[in-house]
């Protein structure tokens, strides 16, 4: 992360450099007699501390010379201010490389209200699903439908927070979730799987989504399916149980659906 932080610094100079030298292009700086360009020496690696005639070391960033005018005249404050800016930068950058053990931001202030409303507005009933077993849930999609809402696209991100841990039917991560720059929440989501050989990216994609569900919990995302005064109340009024028969096996049980749904397959109502 610090080597392209580096590398980010590096460009951003450069592109600045050329921005202000076209722009005083009435004050051409060239070079003193004494400050003849030495020969060309091997370059160093990318991100590397450069050592100065005077034994310190400078960072890329902190490397950029502009030329003096015969008269002796120092770099504008512009261009001093620009400087210190992209330091500035590139600290952000080294500060904010660490999110996978980072708790910056945490609590540090509420989000603003128009947020707010967002996050903790009531679900649709039309939203939520449920499994032929009777539990009810959200579609892993729609909760990154409402941080995007929210937060906006790019305004939020997932972190893993660690390896995977890979047991022989299971597979699980922590993964952080950040928002606008900050911490939020955190969680381990996981994922059973059946084939190793062919299913595990799958499997690591639908831990990913486990561990979003469970971190939206913190920022109140549908809350409602964690509460057990209206889970009861949501399938009296939008479900029903009926009993299924297996159209290839036989065998028969019973099974949750939406009223609005029929059974999947391979099961169909008896």
């Amino acid at each position: 992360m610090l080597r392209h932080t580096s590398l980010f610094s590096q460009r951003c100079v450069r592109h600045y450099t050329k921005i202000l030298r076209t722009g005083n292009a009435s004050k051409t700086y060239t070079p003193s007699p004494a400050a003849a360009r030495p020969a060309v020496a091997p370059k160093p690696s990318v991100g590397a501390a450069t050592e100065t005639e005077s034994g310190t070391k400078s960072s890329p960033a902190a490397a950029v010379a502009f030329e003096a005018t015969p008269s002796g005249e120092t770099p504008s404050e512009l261009q001093a201010e620009v400087i210190q800016q992209l330091r500035a930068l590139e600290q952000q950058g080294e500060d904010n490389s660490a999110w996978g053990t980072s708790y910056d931001g945490l609590s540090a202030q509420a989000f603003p209200e128009h947020i707010a409303k967002v996050l903790l507005a009531p679900l649709a009933p039309t939203d939520i699903e449920i499994k032929p077993d009777g539990i009810v849930y959200l579609p892993e999609i729609k909760y990154r439908r409402i941080l995007n809402r929210s937060l906006g696209p790019g305004g939020w991100g997932l972190v893993p927070r660690g390896p995977h841990t890979i047991t022989e039917r299971t597979i699980s991560r922590e993964y952080a979730l950040i928002g606008l720059g900050r911490f939020v929440s955190q969680a381990r989501g996981e994922q059973d799987f059946f084939d190793a050989a062919n299913g595990l990216a799958t499997a690591s994609e639908g831990c990913k989504s486990n561990a979003l569900m469970r971190c939206c919990k913190d920022l109140g995302i549908a809350s409602e399916l964690w509460d057990p005064a209206f889970i009861p109340k949501f399938k009296k009024q939008h479900c029903v149980e009926s009993w299924a028969v297996h159209m290839e096996k036989g065998n028969k049980k019973k099974v949750w659906r939406r009223k609005d749904r029929t059974i999947e397959y391979p099961w169909k109502e008896a």
